[in-house]
């Protein structure tokens, strides 16, 4: 069965290369321009949530929407990648518990291979 994946990405030109990357490598893709809450992501409940840690017109960052998510859940419960070119990525994924991170920009054999290793 194929794993769902929500991108949360507020560039349009970044969101749809994602979900062209995603979907010819066969994973089912919902996304959104804007951050969800915690509630909203539960209902599509998703395999993996990717998203940037700066959402344009969004109430929360992606860190703040990943720590929410991380507090609510089981630890066992939906895997987060922040996706960002953020300079100390490291130190907020790190912050806000998400399971793994991607600079941009991000060679796609590499982000295929993390997204990947989630389900080995």
């Amino acid at each position: 069965m194929a794993k769902r994946i929500l991108i949360i990405e507020d560039d349009p030109g970044i969101l749809e290369l994602l979900e062209l990357i995603f979907e010819s490598d066969g994973y089912i893709v919902d996304s959104s321009l804007t951050g969800k809450s915690v509630n909203e992501i539960m209902k599509l409940n998703p395999d993996l949530l990717v998203m940037d840690v700066r959402i344009e017109g969004y109430k929360l960052t992606g860190d703040e929407i990943c720590a929410e998510l991380k507090a609510f859940i089981p630890p066992n419960g939906i895997p987060v990648m922040l996706l960002s070119a953020e300079r100390n990525l490291p130190e907020i994924a790190l912050a806000c518990n998400s399971n793994s991170y991607m600079r941009k920009p991000f060679d796609i054999n590499d982000l295929l291979e993390t997204v990947g290793k989630f389900w080995k």
